[in-house]
């Protein structure tokens, strides 16, 4: 069973169906979906209800692991935060925010937590992430983080070729 990890100003739980509606909401928002590869515009609360049905049998097979975000003292989620993708000992970070939680160091801390737990409980030894080249918020979580920089890469979202920025180290 997927834990719960308690940061000094933030609650990591699993996501519920029922945070289809805030998760459609706030992942919905056109700014999200221009600084992300994977979510896309409109992103409907059937999209989230069918992201959300699967994590547990991922977080099972540990080829995933997707935590909500929520701020301690309230149990509606702002994000996520997660490993998209775990594989030989390497994860693939990924997180959003609702654009009204920006610039607050929510996602730096949320992404050190789960650094921190995959090093101790699903025994990660190196961390990729990247981000598309224009999204400055990104970059400036990932250096905070210390991960390394490697490359720019080119890749194809929503049928668009899209530059990004890629990082990755040991943990």
């Amino acid at each position: 069973m997927q834990p719960t990890i308690e940061t000094p100003q933030l609650i990591l739980r699993p996501f519920r169906v029922s945070d289809s509606e805030r998760v459609a909401l706030l992942a919905g928002q056109k700014t999200i979906s221009d600084m992300t590869a994977n979510i896309p515009y409109p992103y409907t609360e059937k999209m989230a209800t069918e992201w959300i049905e699967t994590h547990s049998v991922k977080f099972e097979h540990k080829s995933a692991v997707v935590f909500a975000i929520t701020l301690k003292g309230s149990d509606s989620i702002i994000g996520a935060v997660s490993f998209p993708s775990l594989k030989d000992g390497v994860a693939i970070l990924g997180y959003w925010l609702g654009s009204d939680y920006w610039g607050r160091g929510i996602a730096l801390e949320a992404a050190q937590a789960l650094i921190g737990y995959a090093k101790r409980e699903l025994k990660v030894s190196e961390v990729e992430v990247q981000h598309l080249v224009e999204n400055q918020q990104s970059r400036s979580v990932i250096k905070k983080i210390g991960i390394q920089f490697k490359e720019n890469r080119s890749i194809t979202v929503r049928g668009e070729k899209r530059e990004v920025c890629v990082y990755r180290s040991f943990i």
